[in-house]
């Protein structure tokens, strides 16, 4: 399934993945990713061509933002004819929501762009850099009929490939870091890789493919807890020029009935104000209008975010927001799959 001359581009953004350990005094370092075939020489034999882009500044994935989401955007619309496959090495903490980013910017994408890194360097004896790279640039080469097999944003990290919007963080001492609580892997990596080609999203023939730039960052994320007071809401719901907010709920979605808390949501919504109800548990789907305690939030016109989660809602309100979507629309397009990120 491998092609002989697949093109793949390695995009170093930073991250544990491209650091080795200086020896002498035991911290992790930044390496010129132009070295990697030398760091790792098992890519050699790999059956595909590579190359490597890095930003100029490698930054820590703890200050991913917009800008850099765009700049990884860039990168893939301006190569996008010249490869056959994109993998993004990226710091493990905020993967989940720039993959989650990624998948709404990249419209129509028919090549595979796998977002991987490592909880430990290349240079560490146990690390588990090199496995996931390597399996990560197997996947972006895989063909079939001269055309590659995974066409959308996805995320390879210990042995499993998931959709990239479906994925969160779960551990952060653990190789197997990542879970895809509401939807199964892509692929599993073991002595054979095992592609689930039945749940991989396919391009549209017909289209062609987009990349969209513009995202709205004046949003934010609320999780309840109990003796949240009416103060503390207010004052969240005050926040200058704020267009769209993540409610963290209970259970399948639900919240106080306590008449201020539903009040000011209520209030919030008539102000223009986006609320997405997205679940606080690890896995599950909000169904609003099932219990007392979530008919109210239904009534009053809160988003039901069904099984998203929290990585991919606050992403995909900052890409709806950025496309300029109406806000009669708004609503019916959320609750909208449109990058296979809900059901």
């Amino acid at each position: 399934m491998i092609s002989p001359k697949a093109k793949i581009v390695l995009i170093y953004t930073g991250g544990t993945i491209g650091m080795v350990k200086d020896f002498k005094s035991g911290a992790l370092k930044a390496f010129d990713f132009k070295e990697l075939l030398n760091r790792i020489p098992e890519v050699q034999l790999l059956d595909c061509e590579i190359e490597t882009i890095s930003f100029e500044t490698p930054i820590d994935s703890s200050n991913m933002n917009i800008l850099s989401w765009q700049k990884i955007a860039n990168i893939i619309e301006e190569n996008y004819s010249k490869f056959d496959g994109f993998v993004v090495l990226h710091g493990s903490d905020t993967m989940s929501y720039s993959a989650s980013a990624l998948s709404f910017m990249l419209e129509n994408l028919a090549k595979p762009v796998i977002f991987t890194g490592s909880q430990l360097p290349i240079g560490d004896l146990r690390t588990d850099a090199k496995e996931n790279l390597i399996t990560a640039i197997q996947v972006a080469s895989l063909q079939e009929n001269n055309k590659p097999v995974i066409q959308e944003v996805c995320l390879y990290f210990e042995y499993k490939l998931y959709r990239g919007n479906r994925t969160t963080k779960i551990s952060a001492e653990h190789f197997n870091a990542f879970t895809s609580p509401n939807f199964p892997e892509l692929a599993e990596s073991g002595v054979h890789l095992k592609v689930n080609t039945d749940l991989v999203l396919t391009a549209n023939s017909n289209k062609n493919f987009q990349v969209h730039t513009d995202f709205d960052d004046n949003v934010a994320l609320l999780k309840l807890f109990p003796g949240m007071n009416e103060k503390v809401l207010n004052a969240f719901f005050a926040i200058p020029n704020l267009k769209g907010i993540v409610l963290e709920t209970y259970g399948s979605g639900n919240a106080p009935t306590e008449k201020w808390f539903v009040d000011a949501l209520a209030q919030a919504i008539k102000k223009g104000i986006h609320i997405i109800n997205v679940t606080q548990c690890s896995g599950g789907s909000v169904a609003m209008g099932n219990y007392e305690t979530s008919t109210q939030l239904k009534n009053i016109g809160v988003i039901s975010g069904e099984d998203i989660t929290t990585e991919a809602a606050i992403t995909k309100l900052m890409f709806l927001l950025g496309q300029k979507v109406s806000s009669s629309e708004f609503k019916k397009q959320f609750e909208t799959a449109i990058r296979g990120e809900m059901m």
